[in-house]
């Protein structure tokens, strides 16, 4: 029987770890097969730990990841090159940006008050890496198509125009971030203090996240 490992950064907020188990348990209903939230760091279970134990089946790690990076690139696949049997793990492609991440910011961006039209900066953690980086920009790219008019993006860290180079007063703010934590707390701060009209809330287990997982899942069963 084949089982789901995802796999998230991680963070010391808690509420921010429950955001990669709720949806890997919803993930793992709608498959009707076993699910196991892991994390790189920072929370446990470590993926690299659950995929040293022996597993009698195919295991299908996705990660929980908004764009390629280090961790991407380096971590999991060393991850995956020491587990207990390298052959039977098939390690997805990251998370985003996808199209249904899109649609889910334009939900968080409606509940948060945002009108359509409404100028919209999208802020990412950022990577010093240029693929990531890239990435971003696709995910701001695909944001504007489902928001209907052009998106700008920043970056907390590494490569990338900061938020305050790009947000402008009365913006609305789209949270490039999977789950609540370090990131998403420094965000709320920079952001509100230039003046943005809203910020949206992270993407969460939103029901299209949802969706995404269990087709990234399907596809390599």
């Amino acid at each position: 029987m084949p089982r789901l490992v995802t796999v998230a950064h991680g963070t010391r907020t808690p509420a921010g770890n429950v955001v990669a188990r709720e949806l890997t348990a919803l993930a793992g209903e709608r498959l009707g097969i076993e699910a196991v939230a892991s994390y790189v760091e920072l929370s446990e279970p470590l993926f690299a730990d659950v995929l040293r134990e022996p597993y009698d089946g195919e295991t299908v790690a996705v990660p929980l990841l908004l764009s390629t990076g280090y961790h991407v690139r380096v971590d999991l696949p060393e991850a995956v090159a020491g587990a207990a049997d390298p052959s039977r793990v098939r390690l997805a492609r990251p998370f985003g940006p996808d199209p249904l991440l899109a649609q889910a910011q334009v939900a968080r961006l409606l509940e948060a008050g945002a009108e359509v039209g409404q100028s919209v900066t999208m802020v990412a953690a950022g990577s010093s890496d240029p693929a990531a980086l890239d990435a971003i920009g696709v995910a701001a790219s695909l944001l504007a198509e489902a928001w209907g008019s052009p998106v700008r993006f920043a970056a907390l860290g590494g490569l990338g125009p900061r938020p305050a180079e790009v947000v402008q007063p009365g913006d609305a703010v789209s949270s490039y971030l999977l789950a609540t934590g370090f990131f998403h707390r420094k965000l709320v701060g920079e952001v509100k203090e230039l003046g943005a009209g809203g910020v949206a809330d992270v993407i969460g287990p939103h029901p299209l996240a949802v969706d995404l997982l269990v087709r990234r899942s399907a596809g390599h069963f």
